[in-house]
């Protein structure tokens, strides 16, 4: 199993992003994937879930009206669309499948991440 985040990048209060993640190694279009950060003080939020085929979504409370999951099964790829940012969206973005509750690294399968920083 593997997957891929990018897209991150600095970004000013007020800003967008989209990031993106591949997965390779299983059958994409089978799992239910998601999105958590890592603050900077080290703690798993988890932000947003997808499910196998795009049907259902689920967000975090802070950031339902301003982030959008979507997935591309054909392409093997996942996505966050992430509008009117904020300093404590600030993190490294982690995509994830079969984490549970998704607390714990050592749970399921996880990408390296890639960094979001929400700074003026």
């Amino acid at each position: 199993v593997r997957l891929v985040e990018s897209g991150g990048d600095f970004v000013q209060p007020g800003g967008s992003l989209r990031l993106s993640c591949v997965g390779s190694g299983f059958v994409f279009g089978s799992q239910y994937i998601s999105w958590v950060r890592q603050t900077p003080d080290k703690r798993l939020q988890w932000v947003a879930s997808i499910w196998h085929d795009g049907s259902q979504v689920r967000y975090r409370d802070s950031v339902r009206d301003r982030f959008s999951i979507s997935r591309d099964n054909a392409k093997n790829t996942l996505y966050l669309q992430m509008d009117r940012m904020k300093y404590e969206d600030t993190g490294l973005y982690l995509c994830a499948i079969e984490c549970g509750t998704c607390e714990s690294k050592d749970v399921g399968h996880w990408g390296r991440g890639t960094q979001v920083t929400v700074s003026s």
